[in-house]
């Protein structure tokens, strides 16, 4: 069984159903409506480092699933050309992840 958590605020929603309202199907069955988010912030840095999707890892979205979520790639690791390294050396545009890739996030939050 898995289980996705939409209502917000979701992460805690989420936690609290896996700890309390269901501790018998497995915490890595539950997720929330941030996972959304998460994969548009991996897309973005994989498109901007030029690797796919699957070689981006560790990237975090603090918050829930609204315009005060915030896009973390501060532990986020790319794999490119066989080797792994932090996603600021990968993408090699710091303004770019300190400006762009979190108004984005946050913009989208618009529609």
């Amino acid at each position: 069984m898995k289980v996705l958590v939409v209502g917000n605020p979701a992460n805690t929603n989420a936690l609290i159903c896996a700890k309390y309202a269901a501790p018998k199907i497995p915490e890595r069955n539950f997720t929330a409506m941030t996972r959304l988010d998460h994969n548009r912030a991996i897309a973005q840095i994989a498109m901007k480092a030029g690797v796919g999707i699957g070689d981006v890892k560790d990237v975090i979205i603090w918050g829930n699933h609204s315009n005060t979520q915030f896009p973390d790639a501060k532990h986020a690791k790319v794999n490119k050309g066989g080797k792994e390294m932090d996603a600021y050396s990968a993408v090699n545009d710091n303004a770019w992840l300190q400006g762009e890739f979190i108004n984005v996030r946050i913009s989208l939050k618009k529609f």
